[in-house]
């Protein structure tokens, strides 16, 4: 590839980074791995019907959302290639002004490797931790299929279990590990039925991540004069007289005012989502999960103190304890409301966009009940 040519991110070099850095999983025997991957895609199957039977959401095909049981740096490249989808209208934007510059291309070619090395050890650090994830705006390849009707540009998203992270929080935690994997394959479920039986929430979610990105500044020195401060900020070497940003993530402080307002409301959908999931997960598991009681207390207890002092600070860094704040948020809101109206009832939170509870009315679930219900019956 020409320098000219570079792109603002070397993708592959970002996968090779996390590749040879991500750490090995638990030691697990070859017959043992096979058994772990094949008791995963039964719980992900079971899953189906307990989530859709509680949730009382019906409506798509799951069939068009493939299960992957995949390895750590199975992980980092789909995410590679989530992370290239979706910045693509940025990362364009961003190409085609530094191609204007003095010195642009060349800039650019030595940026997009130090990008991708960045990349790849962020991802390196993530690879261990995730446990599942339900991706939304998958490419599908030959390695890592994804659904959606055929020749469509964007798959129809896909559900990744992570296996040697699951054994490896299985045995962390000493708990029984089947009725670990399938309490994980619930919570994942969850998420695959919410974009499956709710059409429009994926279009809308895209389109609010694409509207915070295309308010993102595009000059390359002002992003990194911009991420020079949030880097002083957070390291508590803020030059003197500036204040306002304490506490804040890199994640945060990097945004405009019309950003922060898509933020909020990208925060508010995103602690619907993982509250969602973690009262449907908790609401299934009594009844198929005979140790979900102390799976919860246990998980809940190492979710709150994180791994150690330098996962405590990426955490922070990454703005990771934000989605903290969202599960128990989201979580009480879920509750409240179903609650207040029954399962029915919080259902109209997927009518529409306009349903969707603020990021305020996630705080205060009696706020979002009077406005949707009050509307629907006046």
């Amino acid at each position: 590839m020409s320098i000219r040519g570079a792109e603002m991110v070397d993708w592959n070099l970002a996968v090779a980074t996390a590749t040879r850095l991500v750490r090995p999983g638990p030691e697990v025997s070859r017959d043992e791995a096979r058994a772990v991957v094949a008791e995963l895609r039964r719980h992900a199957k079971a899953s189906e019907e307990h989530v859709r039977a509680f949730t009382r959401m019906g409506g798509g095909d799951l069939h068009d959302t493939p299960v992957l049981v995949v390895d750590r740096p199975g992980w980092v490249r789909a995410n590679v290639a989530g992370f290239r989808e979706v910045l693509k209208p940025l990362l364009d934007k961003m190409q085609e002004r530094r191609g204007s510059s003095p010195g642009g291309a060349v800039l650019g070619a030595v940026g997009g490797k130090v990008t991708g090395v960045e990349l790849g050890m962020l991802l390196s650090f993530l690879s261990s931790r995730v446990l599942g994830q339900y991706e939304t705006f998958a490419p599908a390849s030959a390695e890592l299929p994804a659904g959606g009707p055929p020749g469509a540009p964007n798959g129809g998203g896909r559900l990744l279990l992570v296996a040697p992270n699951i054994v490896h929080v299985e045995r962390e935690l000493d708990v029984q590990p089947h009725d670990f994997r399938l309490w994980v394959c619930l919570h994942e479920e969850t998420h695959r039925t919410q974009f499956t039986a709710v059409p429009w929430l994926r279009d809308h979610l895209e389109g609010e991540i694409q509207s915070f990105l295309g308010e993102t500044e595009v000059d390359p020195m002002t992003v990194l004069e911009r991420v020079r401060e949030a880097a002083q900020s957070l390291a508590g070497n803020r030059p003197e007289g500036e204040d306002g940003d304490e506490g804040r993530s890199l994640v945060e402080i990097v945004q405009t005012p019309a950003q922060r307002e898509i933020l909020a409301r990208l925060t508010a959908v995103m602690s619907l989502l993982e509250g969602h999931a973690d009262f449907v997960m908790d609401g299934v598991g009594p009844a198929v999960v005979p140790s979900v009681a102390e799976i919860r207390e246990k998980f809940q207890q190492r979710r709150a103190r994180g791994a150690s002092r330098l996962d405590l600070a990426l955490r922070k860094l990454l703005g990771l304890d934000a989605k903290l704040r969202q599960y128990r948020d989201g979580e009480r809101f879920v509750r409240a409301v179903v609650d207040e109206v029954g399962m029915d009832g919080f259902n109209r939170v997927w009518t529409s966009p306009n349903t969707l509870p603020t990021k305020s009315e996630i705080a205060k679930p009696a706020d979002w009940v009077a406005r949707v219900h009050r509307r629907a019956e006046s």
